[in-house]
């Protein structure tokens, strides 16, 4: 394992949790301060990183051939997609 293969790695997983609490209006702290729209776009920040450094060192055909990268990306783009819909229908209502 190298370095780049760590940053690629911790980039992706870190994107999710910021992207996540973000859609869901949870307070955390990310690298450009606290709030909503912040953790979203420090969420896609990270994982612009990750996709990167990932493309740059193996290319985009090997993301097929990685099963863990494969369903790291799979599960990190479904809540890219469906994230504002599941808070708008989960959200409680006062």
């Amino acid at each position: 394992m190298t370095i780049i293969d760590f940053v690629i790695g911790l980039t992706l997983m870190n994107a999710m949790p910021h992207f996540v609490l973000g859609i869901w209006k949870g307070r955390m702290l990310s690298g450009f301060g606290v709030g909503n729209t912040k953790n979203i776009i420090y969420g896609f920040f990270n994982f612009g990183i990750s996709m990167t450094l990932y493309l740059y060192k193996y290319g985009f055909a090997s993301i097929g051939e990685n099963g863990i990268v494969a369903g790291a990306l799979f599960v990190l783009l479904s809540y890219f997609l469906t994230g504002k819909f599941f808070y708008q229908y989960f959200k409680k209502t006062e």
